[in-house]
């Protein structure tokens, strides 16, 4: 190379740059392909490598030349390696040889220092068919000596393959001595020193597989020869094993483990010694890749037990030919795997157990060994179920409450289920009453042994099956008859309750409940008040319980309260207990009052013409207040049935005097008084001309005989009760009586008088005004005298009147003036145009006024 050169001193590189001689003599010695190198390599058709480092350099014998004095003479190609870095290389190519023969290549070569040391390393390559340059087939390195050395090299090949021989020289890091090549001869006959290869053909493996190398070598096999297979782009690979075959030839195997499509190359076998070396031609690695389906198997059918698959097997990854087909299936759960040989494009998978996954894949097989590829996809797939294979044995029952049962069964497993996805129903149904029924189905857990069956009737037959179903079928057992247990009852209607009230009792009837839930025992009733009308009846009290047996659905409460509010509760039994209890509230009817005992005993006090005074006595009640007393005045008439008191019906329809007098009813109410007028006895009289609550009581007729009742009413609600008793009896008057004016006139009489003193008393009073005006700036002392001197007047005589208001009865406290405005709407006190008069009324003097709507008297002294 142009580097090298310049490196070289001036006198060698005019040497490199002489013409070489050609020696048609030196030619005629060696065949084609060789050289002695008088004329230089160019002579020989030799050419320096354009991509080394540097280049050999000619040595003449008829040019001087550097060498040092004990270097061969002659010609021939030398390297300086102390003029080149270490590691660096220069190569020398022979031309292309194509004999389809064995060759010899015979040379000459020496490694020289003065000192002894390494000049470097003589390789000899051969090239094929301008491939790459691969490993050298020999090579030699350090110290040889100053004389030179033959080897020969037997190259193997054969046509159409070419081959080219390189010397290649590797300056040493010592940097010091000559590599020299001379007398290169290419001999068309073996060689004496190294074997020759016999014909090495390609190997042809799948891959994953070992392939083996054998190649024949004709000549003896030295111990010490080196013998290894060159692959051409790659590592060496060392014999496995080498035998004489005769005494002329033997046989080196190559193996190489578990090839894969990388270790597909060119492969040579070569052998080496110290006088030469041996290289058979370049034989190929065929590395076939196992076919491989691409798609997984397609499902074309299924069923309980089989699968019908079709194989995809066209397209594949891998190298042909395919000489079989194969289907592996196995459980995914499972670990076997079993492989079935097919010669259809479609197949179909027998005796496979129902309800399971299926991994299926197809297999294909090249010829030779290992040539079954890799399974190809999978099909994952499922068989169908079949149908469970019995009828579950018959519920085993493992409680019975009131409301569930617990029930038993054997374990389903997959023997008798088919099926790994199956349910289990459990259907009931029950008749209640009136003609209903209930069915229903439950689904339960399959994998568990028991199952409660809620929310049943207690005291119930109940039918129980058990259903057994998976996508292809179902299976029932047998059905069971179970009759829960009894329960508590459910509680009493409450629309059946009634209750019947009386004053002091109460009628109570029902219903059995309508979920009696069992055999009712007995019904208990619990009571108490809550609250009553009367005050004075205590509702604190315990409650009281009474027992009624189960046929039983009445009974009467008797010494119960009138007039309050009872609470029952009413509750059935069965042998479980009492259930919920039904409340119910009642009341008791009010009583009438209890009036005083007045039989034999005299109520008068005192009787006029027109009056008669009477001894009232407050009532009892009996389950309500008293709302008020009522004073009744029945005429006696001669051809009217005297009635007994205390047996009569009381007065229920009240009426006024007036009423009575126009619509001839033989009584009237003269008086009705509240409650709180009467807190113990008092007297009344009868024809007192007064007005009480709306009743006016109006003077008796002196000719005609009256009964005087008494009546206490107690009312509550809706509800009124009243109790009456005669208490006094007025007869006609015998003798002439004194004239006493219609009680009408008087009260027109009346009205006049009081108008006649109003006026007097205002003429009076003006008078007064009039004198005081005129005397006021003489008489201005005494005016005021006078003034208060007339206040004072009226002052008495409001106090006389007030003093006469005091005087009134207890019986008159809703007057405290004296003037009753009598009930326009209930009666009219007197008729049109007729004139009061007045009337003495046990010493005291009155005076009416009234006209033809109103009432009012003054009483004075």
């Amino acid at each position: 190379m142009d580097t090298a050169a310049t490196a070289l001193p001036a006198f060698v590189a005019l040497l490199l740059l002489s013409p070489w001689p050609f020696l048609g003599s030196a030619q005629g010695q060696f065949s084609a392909g060789g050289c002695t190198f008088d004329d230089g390599p160019g002579a020989c058709d030799y050419h320096q490598d354009l991509y080394d480092d540097f280049e050999w350099v000619h040595v003449s014998a008829q040019e001087p030349h550097y060498l040092p004095p004990e270097m061969p003479q002659g010609s021939y190609m030398i390297v300086d390696s102390s003029d080149h870095d270490p590691g660096e290389k220069a190569r020398l190519q022979l031309p292309t040889m194509k004999e389809n023969d064995t060759h010899c290549i015979d040379f000459s070569y020496l490694l020289y220092s003065q000192k002894g040391l390494n000049p470097g390393t003589l390789n000899i390559l051969v090239r094929v068919n301008k491939g790459p340059l691969a490993n050298p087939i020999w090579n030699v390195t350090g110290f040889t000596g100053r004389d030179w050395l033959r080897a020969e090299l037997a190259v193997s090949t054969f046509w159409p393959n070419e081959y080219q021989v390189i010397f290649e020289a590797e300056v040493s890091g010592a940097r010091s001595g000559y590599i020299a090549i001379d007398d290169i001869q290419v001999l068309s006959y073996p060689c004496d020193k190294s074997p020759h290869f016999l014909r090495l053909g390609d190997v042809e493996v799948n891959a994953g597989q070992n392939a083996t190398f054998q190649c024949i070598a004709t000549g003896r096999d030295a111990v010490h020869n080196k013998l290894w297979l060159q692959r051409r782009n790659g590592e060496d690979i060392p014999v496995a094993q080498t035998k004489n075959i005769n005494h002329r030839r033997f046989a080196a195997s190559f193996r190489l483990q578990e090839v894969t499509k990388t270790d597909q190359d060119l492969y040579r076998c070569v052998t080496q010694s110290e006088r030469g070396s041996g290289v058979s031609n370049f034989a190929q690695l065929i590395v076939r890749e196992p076919p491989r389906p691409i798609a997984p198997p397609q499902l074309l059918g299924v069923g309980p037990t089989y699968l019908l698959i079709q194989l995809n097997a066209n397209s594949i990854i891998g190298d042909g030919p395919i000489i079989l087909k194969e289907v592996e299936y196995r459980m995914t759960s499972g670990s076997w795997t079993e492989t079935h040989a097919v010669n259809a494009p479609t197949y179909k998978l027998w005796h496979l157990d129902p309800d399971t996954e299926y991994e299926i894949r197809v297999l294909l097989t090249r010829p030779g060994e290992g040539g079954t590829g890799l399974p190809g996809p999978p099909l994952i797939t499922r068989t169908k179920c079949a149908e469970p294979m019995r009828t579950p044995k018959t519920l085993k029952i493992a409680e019975i409450q009131a409301r569930r049962i617990a029930v038993d069964w054997e374990s389903l497993g997959y023997n008798i289920t088919r099926c790994h996805t199956f349910n289990v129903t459990i259907c009931y149904h029950y008749f209640r009453g009136h003609n209903e029924s209930k069915a229903d189905c439950l689904d339960m857990d399959p994998k568990a042994p028991q199952h409660v069956v809620n929310h049943l009737p207690p005291y119930t037959n109940v039918s129980l099956k058990m259903i057994l179903t998976n996508p292809e079928g179902r299976k029932e057992s047998e059905e069971t008859i179970i009759q829960t247990d009894e329960d508590v009852p459910g509680p009493v209607p409450v629309n059946s309750l009634q209750g019947t009230s009386f004053e002091n009792k109460i009628f109570l009837n029902w219903k059995e409940p309508l979920d009696p839930n069992g055999i009712i025992t007995q019904y208990e009733v619990s009571y108490s008040s809550i609250r009553s009308f009367d005050p004075a009846v205590p509702v604190a009290g315990p409650p009281q319980t009474v027992s009624n047996l189960w046929n039983s659905t009445h009974h009467v409460f008797m010494h119960l309260h009138p007039g309050t509010t009872y609470q029952f509760f009413i509750r059935a039994s069965t042998v479980k207990g009492f259930g919920p209890a039904t409340a119910i509230n009642v009341t008791t009817n009010i009583s009438a009052p209890t009036l005083p005992d007045y039989e034999g005993v005299d109520a008068s006090l005192n009787e006029t013409a027109t009056t008669i005074t009477v001894l009232l006595r407050p009532a009892q009640a009996k389950g309500a207040p008293i709302s008020a007393y009522q004073i009744v005045v029945e005429e006696l008439h001669p051809h009217r049935t005297k009635r007994e008191a205390g047996s009569m019906e009381c007065y229920q329809v009240p009426v006024t005097y007036q009423n009575a007098m126009s619509g001839g009813a033989p009584y009237y109410f003269a008086a009705e008084l509240p409650p709180g007028n009467l807190p113990e006895p008092a007297p009344f009289t009868v024809g007192d001309n007064r007005t009480y609550q709306g009743f006016w009581n109006p003077p008796l007729a002196p000719r005609k005989g009256y009964n005087i009742y008494f009546q206490a009413m107690s009312s509550v609600e809706k509800e009124t009760k009243t109790q009456c008793v005669r208490i006094a009896t007025k007869a006609a008057a015998t003798e002439e009586p004194e004239v006493i004016p219609d009680p009408a006139k008087q009260t027109d009489r009346v009205v006049k008088i009081a108008g006649i003193s109003a006026g007097i008393l205002v003429f009076i009073i003006l008078l007064l005004v009039v004198v005081l005006i005129v005397k006021k700036s003489k008489l201005a002392k005494k005016r005021k005298d006078a003034l208060g001197n007339t206040r004072q007047e009226m002052t008495h005589m409001v106090n006389a009147m007030d003093r006469s208001y005091a005087d009134q009865s207890t019986l008159h406290a809703e007057d405290p003036l004296s003037i009753t405005f009598m009930d326009q709407h209930n009666f009219s006190p007197r008729l049109p145009n007729d004139p009061l008069v007045p009337t003495a009324v046990l010493g005291r003097k009155n005076v009416y006024h009234g006209d033809n709507n109103s009432f009012f008297a003054i009483s004075y002294l």
